[in-house]
């Protein structure tokens, strides 16, 4: 069964990790690093027992677009957007044995390295993948 964990941040993280001012303390260029070799060393583990099926991290959301419509048009808005805070950061598709595993390898995110006020309100979302139609989608 295929997974996908689903992490989250905000244009002010973002900025964060960059060095901007954001009212919270900057990440340090340790902390990044610290992070950056966190990653990989998870991206390199999940590979060697051959669960790890693909994983990206995204852009910033200032970088986002956003497609809806009015009106019956189309529209086009640019990002970031001030009803949302939180935008997906990054996401990792596994392929495991069960839920439960996926939820073991989602948990080991709770140990990257950042400063506390980001590890505070850190989180991830673990997704089943429904493949040819044949899971429930509403659970």
């Amino acid at each position: 069964m295929k997974y996908m964990i689903l992490t989250y941040a905000s244009q002010q993280d973002y900025d964060g990790m960059g060095g901007k001012e954001t009212g919270k303390p900057a990440w340090t260029g340790e902390d990044f690093a610290a992070m950056g070799a966190f990653m990989d060393k998870f991206n390199n583990d999940l590979a060697e027992s051959g669960e790890l099926v693909e994983t990206r991290a995204l852009a910033a959301p200032v970088l986002t677009r956003r497609l809806g419509s009015k009106d019956g048009a189309s529209v086009v808005t640019d990002g970031p957007y001030a009803e949302t805070q939180e935008v997906l950061a990054g996401y990792w598709i596994v392929e495991c044995d069960s839920f439960d595993r996926a939820t073991e390898i989602a948990a080991r995110l709770g140990d990257t390295p950042a400063p506390d006020f980001v590890r505070a309100t850190a989180y991830a979302d673990i997704r089943p993948i429904v493949e040819g139609g044949q899971e429930d989608l509403v659970g």
